[in-house]
């Protein structure tokens, strides 16, 4: 007896170690099952993901922190930026514009573990266990392995079936193996009320649903975000041009006081007169310092939102001020009433609210069911196999089988009452949220299309202001050169130059910026894989 202790029962446990280490080292690697979520992940995306939506592109996750030597490598050896590579740049590496990606990618990962819950599961255990008991000693190995599968119906009829197939050997002096199958069925199908798996149907539908608005949500986002990286870039380089009036007309005036010294020397002009003349000079240096702390300042912020360090040595690109410039400004060829129907159409934060007025819908369809009498069809069936460890052989004539009613009388009805009149609320709070937003959305077409008309006179205003604050300039140096030039006069004049030249590129970038936000918030605005964008009509 001591000897079949000894012998036996480290083979028993020799045998568990070894089945558990098989299966320990056939398991996936962390690596390879971030690998199977990211395809199932991004299957489910690319599957709901329709052409209306825009372009399929820059929604994939990135699991590490962008590296100092990958942000260098994204900036140009020049340091010069353009408007294309700051789009890119910001849609690579922005923080926000990476959060949003990570939503996306977990709203699907959510349904993949709902979906999961339908799908074949297979399931294993092993056992080993050495029992002495006055003397007498057994050792046991068991192990289960099978496969379990749920249905479900748009209707609520919900099935689950599995298979097993049970192993189990006792090692004493006399060793005694069985090895048999059973087969499990459960059905269980509504005929009064919101029973069976209406409700996990309604779970299982909402998920689905649920990935579709946040593809929606995050393609409205995706336009938002190019709007702003393009509009903010031009706001930049409005802040670079007005340094570089504020540093011109400081030059000019550096000339123009230095022209009234040489008058006071051949004495033309009394000392005083060159004092108003200093005075400005110094007004207009302290301008050029304040345009230099906005520039940078707003260069940096802008670093920051391209994900850049704030001590990148960049510069945004000043050609694409001036290609602006050449373009000019024009109206949309589009109406109002006809821009505010493309909205309602194409708008996709507008698809999603009423596709959640319709969700709010079918709840308030279930809880009106959950009222009343429950009933309940339920059905069941356990097949075993042949003996003498034949599993392969199921004896159906000899299986167990049910088939009865289930019933849930209302007696207390509470809970449900108050689920019905929750589910009443909510549906009118989803459709005057969806009256709401259709207004706002209209609002949005209506006042970008003001500003765009606004910004559009405002242009061709501030560019009549330019022309003549530069010949009201040249009409004082002119008379002062001549000796008949009021220098008040002339310093008001430059004054006025620099604010026009001021005021003409703020017009052109708010008439863009307008431009943008019209088509953003019609619905034809579509980013492309580049992260650019194109309007579209179709």
């Amino acid at each position: 007896m001591v000897w079949r202790f000894r012998f036996v029962s480290p083979i028993c446990l020799l045998l568990g170690i070894t089945v558990i280490f098989c299966f320990v080292s056939s398991c996936s690697s962390p690596e390879q099952l971030v690998d199977e979520a990211d395809e199932e992940a991004y299957k489910i995306i690319e599957t709901k993901w329709q052409d209306s939506f825009g372009q399929m592109a820059n929604y994939k996750i990135r699991d590490t922190v962008p590296s100092e030597e990958e942000i260098a490598e994204a900036i140009p050896s020049s340091g010069i930026i353009s408007l294309e590579q700051a789009v890119a740049i910001a849609t690579q590496f922005n923080r926000d514009y990476q959060s949003r990606r990570e939503s996306l990618y977990l709203s699907a990962l959510d349904l993949s573990l709902t979906r999961h819950d339908y799908a074949k599961q297979w399931f294993g255990t092993f056992d080993a266990e050495y029992l002495n008991s006055g003397g007498s000693e057994n050792n046991t190995l068991s192990s289960e392995v099978g496969v379990d599968q749920a249905f479900i119906t748009a209707g609520g009829i919900i099935a689950n079936a599995g298979l097993s197939i049970d192993w189990t050997r006792f090692l004493s002096g006399d060793p005694y193996s069985t090895l048999g199958s059973v087969l499990n069925a459960n059905v269980t199908a509504p005929l009064l009320g919101r029973g069976g798996g209406k409700t996990a149907w309604e779970n299982l539908t909402q998920a689905e649903r649920n990935v579709l608005y946040e593809i929606r949500s995050f393609n409205r986002y995706r336009k938002e975000f190019v709007v702003s990286i393009i509009s903010e870039y031009y706001r930049v380089l409005e802040q670079m041009k007005n340094l570089e009036v504020n540093r011109a007309s400081y030059e000019r005036q550096i000339d123009t006081t230095k022209q009234l010294k040489m008058q006071v020397e051949v004495g033309q002009l009394a000392p005083s007169e060159v004092f108003e003349a200093e005075q400005e000079l110094l007004r207009a240096e302290n301008s050029v310092v304040s345009a230099e702390q906005s520039y940078a300042q707003t260069l940096d912020s802008f670093k920051i939102t391209l994900s850049l360090p704030t001590d990148a040595n960049i510069k945004l690109d000043p050609n694409e001020l001036v290609a602006l410039g050449n373009v000019g400004v024009e109206l949309p060829e589009y109406t109002v009433e006809d821009s505010v129907k493309m909205a309602l159409e194409r708008r996709l934060d507008l698809a999603n609210t009423r596709d959640r007025l319709d969700d709010s819908g079918r709840k308030l369809v279930l809880a009106a069911e959950g009222l009343g009498v429950q009933l309940n069809l339920i059905g069941s069936a356990s097949v075993d196999s042949t003996e003498k460890t034949d599993f392969t052989r199921l004896r159906f004539h000899e299986g167990t089988y049910s088939l009865g009613f289930e019933a849930d009388l209302p007696f207390d009805q509470k809970s449900e009452r108050n689920a019905y009149r929750e589910a009443l609320i909510s549906l009118q709070q989803r459709q005057r949220g969806y009256e709401e937003e259709v207004e706002r959305a209209k609002l949005d077409v209506r006042q970008e299309y003001r500003r765009l008309v606004e910004t559009t006179e405002s242009y061709r205003i501030q560019k009549m202001g330019v022309e003549l604050a530069r010949k009201r300039v040249e009409e004082q140096r002119l008379l002062l050169e001549a000796g008949r030039g009021i220098i008040r006069l002339l310093v008001d004049s430059e004054n006025a130059l620099v604010r026009a030249e001021n005021d003409l590129t703020g017009a052109l970038v708010d008439h863009v910026t307008a431009k943008m936000s019209f088509f953003r918030d019609t619905g034809i605005l579509a980013v492309k894989p580049d992260g650019m964008w194109e309007q579209r009509t179709q």
